[in-house]
């Protein structure tokens, strides 16, 4: 199976599933638009076709993780901030997209038939957040810098499945603090706050996360599959898997979302000023208020 934006490598019963846009931070698209969310999907297929597998581990090749979606293009496939001047999408093909990318790829890792396991350097945020709660194990590099900054386009705790999971990772009034201002924790940090399971050393992590995908091959593959059915049905219970079909509907509500006049407008910004102005004017406004 051909993959473009995405290195996939399997020895023995540990496969790795490597983002492979390394100039672009690994940022992401959506489904269907034939980039690395589609490879990501395909192979996650892999994954699951494969019966001689455990273990998967999903990284990303260059500086980083996974920086996000796309400045550039996200939003596009709404009609948000287009050149052709916001011809907006019908609400069922929003949610559509919604739907395929949060249940059809959040969902789908969270409840894999395979044990997952994050390894996370440099920037993890937005997706790449989303792809590492939603992975069995979140090992995290010292120097990681990790978060919910795409909240602040606007979301204010909102539009994406993760939210009961940092919930119960770290807390509510810490997540809710983490997605009302974007701020970012590094490994250590995450580790502490419960975010992550395992922070190690950047010139170390490659090492131990092997080591931990190696214990995990030592488990019988029925115990395994039994272990991921009862997690599934712990988190059911808990009501983790409910949080994509809530985040799914809430991102459709906010790609609708009106900014009243003097409030900032990422799409509008990027439409006037280009991704990178507007980039930096997001963030800029949080200097000297967000440590």
């Amino acid at each position: 199976m051909k993959l473009n934006n995405i290195i996939y490598e399997k020895e023995g019963e540990v496969a790795r599933i490597i983002f492979n846009r390394p100039e672009k931070l690994n940022a992401f698209d959506f489904p269907r638009q034939g980039g690395i969310q589609d490879d990501f999907i395909k192979a996650l297929d892999m994954v699951e076709d494969d019966e001689e597998l455990k273990v998967v581990i999903i990284k990303g090749a260059g500086r980083s993780f996974c920086s996000g979606h796309d400045l550039n293009t996200v939003g596009h496939i709404y009609g948000m901030g287009t050149k052709s001047g916001d011809k907006r999408a019908p609400q069922k093909t929003r949610l559509r997209v919604d739907r395929d990318w949060l249940e059809g790829v959040h969902a789908r890792l969270l409840n894999l038939y395979k044990v997952t396991i994050a390894q996370v350097h440099g920037h993890c945020i937005g997706e790449g957040l989303a792809i590492a709660l939603c992975c069995d194990i979140f090992a995290a590099a010292e120097t990681s810098m990790i978060g919910a900054t795409e909240q602040r386009l606007g979301f204010a705790g909102s539009g994406i499945g993760y939210i009961p999971i940092l919930m119960q990772s770290v807390g509510i009034k810490r997540a809710r603090e983490m997605m009302l201002t974007g701020r970012q924790l590094n490994g250590r940090e995450a580790e502490v706050a419960g975010l992550c399971a395992r922070c190690f050393p950047d010139d170390k992590i490659e090492e131990e996360v092997e080591k931990m995908a190696k214990a995990i091959t030592l488990l019988p593959m029925d115990g395994l599959a039994i272990g991921k059915a009862t997690t599934q049905l712990v988190y059911d219970m808990m009501g983790l898997g409910m949080g994509h079909t809530i985040g799914y509907i809430s991102h459709t509500l906010f790609t609708n979302l009106v900014y009243a006049p003097g409030e900032f407008n990422f799409f509008k910004e990027r439409r006037e000023q280009g991704t990178k102005a507007a980039f930096h004017k997001r963030d800029e406004r949080y200097a000297g208020v967000v440590d």
